[in-house]
């Protein structure tokens, strides 16, 4: 608590208000019960109205004259409330990640512009059966057509009401005609708001699947847990098809029995409907989703049901988080590795840690269950390190085994005169799919593509000298590394092999596309990329087709082998797993493992048996010989040892400090005063890396540049943090910032 003498205040937390804040003076009465966060009471405006404010800003400096600042009146001790701990959580994120209190707070406050409101109106009799009935007779002879038809409709059915578009629409009665008989006292036109509700579907509910053995002992430990008091965060570690989703119904059943809200987040909006539509069935109009393809209309509606109590579950992607819940007993987050759980913009925070701290806010506590067949390292480690509490799902419930998988060398296949895009085992599978009519997925592995170099002829990838990561390759000719600002020429033949078979590995879905085409004239594909899926209902339009069975072949990204369950798919085509394994990224060797396993998944999740085909210019890799086998643990011990050695997250921890300049010379001058600046404070592990371009250098003409920092201790990363805000700040006022700004990525996950 602050010993400060003023406090910024902001009066009204709506969206567009924000920014606004008033400064008001601590009384020594209330000093050490004030903190960032905290409801205050304030007289506000010339006749001093006492208003509800929230403390954002603490400090001893006065913004104008001393004299004229008034006091803060006192220190609500009501109950936390969804925006307090919102303001809370804002706060956590600005000292955790780098950010102005603004952006964090627009980051965790939901939209709270009012919206017009939605009416339904319903039109009923005003008067007893015998006068409503003379009424009608009155009409018919005084040939007033329109009120007769009315009055016909109301007496068929007396005790009922009809809505009002019935009415307008059907009868063809106009508003004048309604409110003249209303104003009469002949009937009664009655108003009821309503919600919109973006989840359309069959809400008939399904009684609760009976769960295996495993995934009932999940349920019982963790409802033990949580009568007794504790709010853990759990990983449930289980195979592609082991029945997470249903693990996660019966946690939120229980939740729900004891008068509790649960928060659902999914990696991206193709998963959704699919997911959407499984709580629905079970759960019914309790339920609902956010997602960016809603309007600003439903958004609003769904925080407003969420606020009011009509819906106990959300689900959706990063930002349903922040729904304002009054009473949040647990929060899941399905498929827990995916990077889309990181905030890319200002402040670049990590669901999973925003929600474990959201749960340490939430009234009595609530739970955080992660799920993933491939675990990000970071969570696996917490788990096998005890901060976390581990089970596992280890049998396939789908149906069906996991799939026989073959690893197609390319270097082979070029060796012996196969130039085309798919290997011989894959063209084998795919003829003999085909004359089944059975269907098959091909996938390109395109995420972390940064235009890895390599010789198609040994598989030799240019690599780093000093780094552990592949070069890539710039325009002019130039290989150039993303850590450490290495660069070395270009070269046309392998230093390795003598081959001439140098090249960066390109290829795309179109290509794809039209490959299968060309070899099997007669099948039916479907494309799924960002080309395909920019149009609202495009993810569930292309999905639904081929679940139909409307296609043999379905192309895509990593959209397409995630989550989704095609019973008829038995035949998986990995078509470059080495598109991400040589990304310039730590993480490289994780996300490869990551994807080709989810991919795998996807074969034989029905009756008949699934083979996947993995094509690769390095078979041996370890993530890619894990991957085939699904087998995790192998893959993370070979991978943890690797961060152990080179003090990369979850074993250590990293900061990256982002500088963008107008100017490159400038930038790199300003990157190498802020790497000194923490150098003189001498702070003990510390490891420092770079400044070096980022990865893409520059972007709408301004430069990017990072200096990397290591060290053990996440506070000794955000004390440095808090001196280079301090900086910045300074020379910010001085009017010296602006042609560059800074950054703070803690932990990054994907490369910048």
């Amino acid at each position: 608590m602050t010993t400060c003498e003023y406090a910024n205040i902001i009066i009204d937390i709506s969206h567009e208000k924000v920014d606004r804040l008033f400064q008001y003076r601590i009384p020594e009465r209330l000093k050490g019960l004030i903190d960032i966060g905290s409801p205050v009471e304030v007289p506000f405006g010339r006749g001093d109205t006492v208003r509800k404010g929230y403390v954002l800003e603490l400090t001893d400096e006065a913004n104008w004259d001393p004299s004229k600042i008034k006091e803060v009146i006192s220190v609500p001790k009501d109950n936390l409330c969804a925006e307090e701990i919102s303001i809370k959580l804002a706060a956590w994120m600005k000292k955790y990640y780098g950010s102005t209190m603004i952006a964090a707070l627009k980051t965790v406050l939901p939209s709270t512009k009012k919206e017009a409101r939605r009416v339904h109106k319903y039109v009923s009799l005003r008067m007893n059966l015998r006068e409503a009935t003379e009424y009608y007779h009155e009409c018919v002879s005084k040939k007033q057509k329109a009120r007769e038809r009315i009055m016909a409709e109301l007496l068929a059915t007396p005790d009922d009401r009809i809505p009002y578009e019935l009415i307008t629409g059907k009868l063809h009665v106009t508003a004048a005609t309604i409110k003249a008989l209303a104003d009469k006292g002949i009937i009664r036109v009655e108003e009821e708001e309503y919600f919109r509700k973006p989840v359309a579907g069959d809400s008939s509910r399904y009684g609760a699947k009976v769960l295996s053995q495993e995934q009932q002992e999940i349920v019982d430990s963790f409802t033990k847990d949580y009568d007794a008091g504790k709010r853990d965060t759990y990983l449930i570690h289980g195979i592609t098809g082991s029945g997470k989703t249903e693990v996660y119904i019966a946690l939120i059943d229980e939740i729900i029995k004891r008068g509790k809200q649960a928060i659902v987040l999914i990696p991206e909006i193709a998963l959704t409907y699919q997911t959407l539509m499984r709580f629905y069935r079970h759960f019914g109009d309790r339920v609902s989703v956010m997602n960016s393809s809603l309007s600003a209309g439903e958004k609003f509606d769904q925080m407003e049901r969420a606020r009011t109590g009509d819906i106990d579950i959300i689900i959706g992607p990063r930002s349903a988080l922040f729904t304002p819940f009054p009473n949040t007993g647990i929060i899941i987050i399905d498929e827990e590795h995916e990077s889309t759980y990181k905030s890319e913009t200002m402040p670049k925070y990590h669901a999973r840690e925003a929600a474990i701290e959201l749960s340490k806010l939430v009234p009595d506590g609530a739970s955080v269950v992660l799920g993933s067949a491939t675990p990000s390292l970071e969570s696996y480690y917490r788990a096998q390190n005890g901060q976390y509490h581990l089970f596992e799902l280890k049998r396939r419930l789908t149906g069906g085994t996991l799939p026989s998988v073959d690893i197609a060398d390319l270097r082979e296949e070029l060796r012996t005169g196969n130039r085309s895009i798919f290997s011989r085992r894959l063209q084998e599978l795919m003829e003999d799919r085909l004359s089944k009519g059975e269907q098959a997925m091909l996938f390109i592995n395109r995420r972390g593509y940064a235009g890895f170099v390599s010789c198609r002829s040994c598989g030799h990838v240019f690599k780093c000298p000093h780094c552990d990561v592949s070069l890539s390759e710039h325009r002019g000719g130039r290989l150039v590394c993303h850590y450490c600002g290495y660069e070395e020429p270009m070269r046309k033949i392998c230093p390795k092999c003598s081959s001439k078979y140098v090249s960066s590995f390109r290829a795309g879905t179109q290509q794809i596309e039209d490959e299968v085409k060309k070899f099997w004239p007669s099948a039916k594909v479907l494309r799924m990329d960002a080309d395909t899926t920019r149009t609202k209902g495009s993810y569930d339009r292309i999905l639904s087709a081929f679940a139909a069975k409307e296609a043999d072949v379905l192309v895509g990204t990593q959209m397409i082998v995630k989550g989704h369950d095609f019973p008829d798919v038995t035949l998986v085509g990995i078509l470059a797993a080495d598109m991400s394994l040589y990304a310039s990224d730590y993480r490289a060797s994780e996300r490869t493992f990551q994807l080709l396993t989810q991919a795998a998944g996807r074969a034989g999740r029905g009756l008949k048996p699934g083979n996947v085909v993995i094509q690769t210019y390095e078979p041996e890799h370890y993530s890619i010989q894990t991957a085939s086998r699904q087998d995790y643990e192998a893959f993370y011990e070979e991978e943890i040892a690797y961060r152990d050695l080179l003090r990369y997250p979850p074993i250590s921890h990293m900061m990256s400090v982002q500088i963008l300049s107008a100017d490159e010379d400038e930038g790199m001058q300003f990157a190498n005063r802020l790497r000194a600046m923490m150098e003189l404070s001498k702070k003990e592990g510390a490891v420092f890396i770079g400044p070096a371009s980022a990865s893409i250098g520059k972007i709408n003409d301004v430069y990017r540049m990072a200096v990397y920092v290591k060290m053990d201790d996440y506070e000794g990363l955000v004390a440095y943090k808090d001196m280079l805000e301090k900086t910045i700040r300074g020379l910010e006022d001085a009017g010296q910032m602006k042609r560059i700004s800074v950054q703070f990525d803690f932990d990054p996950v994907n490369g910048f």
